[in-house]
């Protein structure tokens, strides 16, 4: 796999030791890696497939899972497990057989704690990934409030 996003600039030998504690796990089609509210005890690395993170809402009374985003291989995911108050804000769902690499929290936390530089590169990544997020979200919220002027004026706005 070529370097996860989470681990961008990192020494390689920081690099192999956080890969070297991580866990293997399958998941096979429509698997739930986690659900939104669930601790967050590891972070994530796909390693193949992807994963659909969606966010659960009612929709006409029913409740439906509204896809944000998809995570890649080499991508990660679950960054609440390095955020308190270390809750997923999503759903993780594998929509075809994909496979993950998990890395506890607390492995990573006494790794950070003995090689503080790692840990400011690893958090630096996060904000980067989390900055990612609050674009699509906002992107996502300003096409919303379009809607809600539109049908108020009763007229189109402009895109910009």
């Amino acid at each position: 796999m070529a370097v996860t996003e989470l681990f961008q600039n990192l020494p390689s030998r920081d690099v192999e030791h956080l890969l070297g504690t991580a866990k293997h796990i399958t998941l096979p089609r429509g698997a739930v890696l986690f659900a939104l509210g669930d601790t967050a005890d590891s972070l994530y690395i796909v390693e193949r497939g992807h994963l659909a993170l969606t966010l659960p809402m009612k929709v006409l009374g029913r409740e439906e899972n509204i896809l944000i985003e998809q995570r890649h291989a080499g991508q990660a995911l679950g960054w609440s497990a390095l955020i308190p108050p270390h809750k997923f804000t999503l759903t993780a769902t594998a929509p075809f057989d994909a496979e993950v690499l998990a890395l506890e929290r607390q492995v990573m936390l006494d790794y950070f704690q003995s090689e503080p530089e790692a840990g400011y590169v690893v958090a630096r990544n996060v904000a980067e990934i989390v900055g990612q997020r609050l674009q699509v979200f906002q992107v996502m919220w300003l096409r919303e409030m379009q809607r809600v002027v539109e049908a108020h004026t009763g007229r189109t706005a402009i895109a910009s």
